[in-house]
């Protein structure tokens, strides 16, 4: 099956894609010139990073509506690739940053290509929320110094360090005009909000609030930014620090893939439309690619500015495409008007940004859910903050998944019924007719029968019960769907240790499809005789205590169980002739 990257730009909804398109850039304004400052790059990383990553996206992309851009999640890494690739390497520390964002594209076309889309978003929402919401409580904590005319921290810790006294001594005007921001970002009202989104009249507002009344007060702000095409910035690998970007450039590309497929989910939710995991991990890893050449930001698909998108009318990949035209012609034609942007009015928007990704509502809920899943929220949550973002998302998996197999584990044990006589386990499943002849062995044959799928977390446990000393075992296996390589293995292991050692007679029964196939596989059939697989506990007790000497009295039943399944699967034609015939046999002593 092939899969057609590019398809041919539909025009039916043109003038609802030019005004979401249009909406959509308006709110990406302020937030990838606010992400710019924010990472270390600048404002005109953020922006570049906006229209390559928007529009390649959108083009090759397989989420029509999605529009791509800069996010918070990734700014934070970008931030700490920039101040770690740069403190090893002062001289080409950028260019290897820009660098692991080409590789976090590479990775994504890859993830495309592999079609790994689909086991992406498979990571516990436990470790996604503390990791989001560690992220928030980054930039919170590090946009406080700026949002009060202090210079921003390169990092949580000292950045809490210098908090008492960013407090204590506030820059009146830069103070005022952070404060002003927040009470229009948090305080706009909603009905308002879908007409002019509050970022965008914080930003103007301010800004010419700042310029007309305090022009002549000593305001940190953007700067001019350069106008005209990007320069190329061609990848550069140090030996040194190859492990560090290839590293980050991996971290870059889980980070947005996530991120961007979440986004592309509710994109599917309001536009009843389903998009291709595939075909937009390859258009997010062809505008991060590009991104990263041209010295932009790495970008994922943006949830806010998707929806606002949505909202406006943007219904194909034409809006998230114009999108990034309305930025590219800013930056080309109206960079200078953006040069008196304050820092502390940034900070505010980033602030409002922050607060949102934190996810307040999951952090409550859980503690009175579950404490597992509350351990390893927060966890993450702190190690997100104080250590580092690889760590957090690779401890915090580790950890769920080790408690989520240990849970199942626990399950499958429960599920595995060892019984001597039929009422040592009144929920073991036993016909009348089968119950009366366990009752006939009495305790010389034992029954171990398991349901559900068996993995290596109840592989223990099958090995303690198929060890115990009885003079025949039989492991039922008609209720098994599927069976891991470890079970299998402890089967075969216990079965040859019955067979040479301890001298029992071991049968096995209902194995069908995929678990007949790795029985097989592992080569259990060559450990016991062909008549020892057989369809059903029924024809696996009579033969039992046939072999073991028992007297099978006879008893009335109303529906005699006599069922005509098909051999063994495993079993040649040749092997099932003789289990044909103890069958037969058996049928006749009862």
């Amino acid at each position: 099956m092939t899969m057609q990257i590019f398809q041919p730009l539909r025009l039916h909804n043109l003038r609802g894609d030019l005004f979401g398109g249009l909406t959509a850039a308006i709110v990406a304004l302020p937030l990838a010139l606010a992400f710019g400052v924010a990472s270390g790059a600048g404002p005109t990383a953020g922006l570049y990073g906006a229209i390559l990553t928007g529009f390649f996206a959108a083009l090759f992309g397989g989420t029509p509506a999605q529009v791509t851009g800069p996010t918070g999640p990734m700014t934070v890494v970008m931030a700490t690739v920039f101040t770690k690739l740069i403190a090893q390497n002062p001289e080409h520390g950028l260019a290897m940053a820009f660098t692991a964002v080409m590789l976090s594209g590479v990775f994504q076309i890859l993830f495309g290509i592999l079609r790994l889309g689909q086991f992406i978003t498979l990571m516990p929402y436990s470790v996604i929320s503390g990791f989001m919401s560690g992220i928030g409580v980054i930039i919170v904590t590090l946009q406080i110094a700026p949002l009060l005319g202090h210079p921003a921290s390169s990092g949580v810790v000292p950045a809490l360090q210098q908090l008492p006294t960013v407090l204590a001594h506030p820059e009146p005007t830069a103070a005022g005009l952070g404060i002003l921001t927040l009470m229009i970002v948090f305080g706009w009202p909603k009905h308002l909000a879908r007409i002019v989104p509050s970022p965008l009249v914080a930003l103007i507002f301010c800004t010419a609030l700042s310029v007309l009344v305090f022009g002549g007060s000593e305001i940190a702000r953007i700067g001019e930014i350069p106008q005209g095409l990007p320069q190329i910035q061609w990848p550069r690998l140090n030996v040194n620090q190859l492990k560090s970007i290839v590293g980050y450039g991996l971290m870059l590309a889980i980070l947005g893939a996530i991120d961007s497929l979440l986004t592309s989910l509710v994109a599917d939710n309001i536009t009843r439309t389903r998009h291709n995991s595939e075909k937009e991990l390859i258009g997010q890893g062809i505008g991060n690619l590009l991104s990263g050449l041209f010295g932009g930001l790495p970008g994922a698909g943006a949830t806010m500015r998707t929806v606002i998108n949505v909202h406006a009318g943007g219904q194909t990949r034409l809006s998230g495409m114009f999108h990034a035209l309305v930025l590219l012609s800013i930056v080309l034609w109206a960079g200078g008007i953006t040069s008196q942007i304050p820092h502390a009015v940034l900070a505010g928007i980033l602030i409002k940004v922050g607060m949102r990704i934190i996810d307040w509502d999951f952090l409550w809920r859980v503690c009175q859910v579950s404490t597992r899943a509350t351990v390893v929220t927060y966890g993450v949550l702190l190690l997100t903050v104080f250590v580092d973002l690889i760590t957090a998302v690779a401890v915090g998996a580790f950890v769920a998944n080790i408690l989520t197999i240990q849970r199942l584990t626990s399950l499958q044990i429960e599920k595995v019924r060892a019984v001597q006589h039929p009422a040592d386990d009144p929920e073991v499943s036993l016909t009348p007719e089968e119950a009366h002849l366990l009752q006939q062995a009495r305790g010389r044959v034992l029954l171990i029968q398991i349901s559900g799928p068996m993995s290596y977390g109840a592989a223990r446990t099958i090995a303690f019960h198929m060890g115990r000393s009885h003079e025949a075992i039989i492991l039922d296996l008609s209720q098994v769907p599927l069976i891991g390589v470890t079970a299998s293995l402890t089967v075969e292991k216990e079965v040859k240790a019955a067979r040479q050692q301890r001298q029992r007679e071991i049968y096995i029964v209902g194995a069908q499809g995929q678990v007949a196939d790795r029985l097989r596989r592992f080569k259990v059939h060559n450990a016991l005789p062909s008549n020892h697989f057989l369809p059903t506990c029924y024809r696996a007790l009579t033969l039992a205590l046939e072999t073991l000497g028992e007297d099978i009295t006879s008893v009335n039943f109303v529906n005699p169980p006599f069922c005509h399944l098909p051999p063994y699967p495993m079993m040649t034609a040749s092997a099932a002739a003789p289990a044909q015939e103890e069958v037969a046999s058996s049928q006749a002593i009862s």
